[in-house]
């Protein structure tokens, strides 16, 4: 799993502050009004990061717990949740060992492709059983993941973004490899921070990012006792999952037969 410390966490809303939380939030939305089998009003988000899908899904009238196993990225959703006056009930927990006495809830999601932080198989099945456990019967499970057809066609070996804040311009570097026998990306973001003043730091990165295909993927969730229901291209109706699909939104319902593998 990856950090998510320091000075990345606070430099991270900068990073994605041209992500459209509030659009995909509202397409989760959809899914879980079109889909549910019950009421849908108890959320729980996996690696929520700085918290901006779950504001934006407050914002829709869900009660949302959300976790994810970054201190300082808690603290960065934490602040955002006190300037909004929310109720997000912010935790520190690893999605591979899911512990909340407080459920069931009635939907868990997992988004910006977080589910390929979990990297081995074993370490899979332990989050989708966490998953059924805390879904009341007949919950769903909403989660992005980064597509194998695509990563593998169209990957980019190097990325070089820019922005510029009242105190700095800040250059990140971004280098991925593929490590195609367990299906990983491994990212090394380095990140120089410009300062005005003519100082400068330097900071790094590695993450480590699992690419799926769907038709594993459904094996997966079958076998934990999840029901795969649609297959989405990215966040849009559009069901055409192709080589040029990066990401792949999924909704699945607790039901169907729980291993014993």
């Amino acid at each position: 799993m990856s950090s998510y410390a320091g000075r990345y966490a606070e430099l991270y809303d900068i990073f994605y502050a041209e992500k459209p939380y509030k659009e995909e939030a509202l397409f989760v939305h959809q899914c879980l009004e079109r889909y549910r089998l019950g009421p849908t009003r108890r959320l729980l988000e996996l690696a929520c990061g700085s918290g901006s899908h779950a504001l934006a899904l407050e914002e829709l009238g869900y009660e949302i717990v959300a976790i994810d196993q970054s201190e300082n990225m808690l603290a960065c959703a934490r602040r955002k949740a006190a300037k909004a006056a929310s109720a997000i009930d912010f935790r520190k927990q690893d999605m591979r060992t899911l512990d909340m006495p407080d459920g069931p809830f009635d939907a868990v999601i997992c988004l910006f492709d977080s589910i390929g932080y979990v990297e081995t198989n074993e370490a899979l099945t332990q989050v989708f059983r966490g998953v059924h456990r805390q879904l009341r019967s007949d919950g769903l499970f909403v989660f992005e993941f980064w597509h194998a057809a695509a990563m593998l066609r169209s990957y980019d070996p190097v990325r070089v973004r820019r922005w510029s804040t009242p105190d700095a311009q800040l250059v990140r570097l971004s280098e991925t490899e593929l490590e195609c026998a367990k299906q990983l990306a491994r990212v090394t973001y380095t990140i120089y921070e410009l300062r005005h003043d003519g100082t400068y730091t330097c900071l790094e990165e590695t993450h480590s990012n699992r690419y799926f295909l769907v038709q594993e993927m459904a094996r997966w969730l079958s076998s934990c006792g999840l029901t795969p229901v649609k297959w989405f291209a990215g966040f849009t109706p559009d069901e055409n999952i192709t080589e040029q699909t990066w990401h792949i939104v999924a909704v699945a319902r607790k039901g169907g037969t729980l291993s014993e593998a």
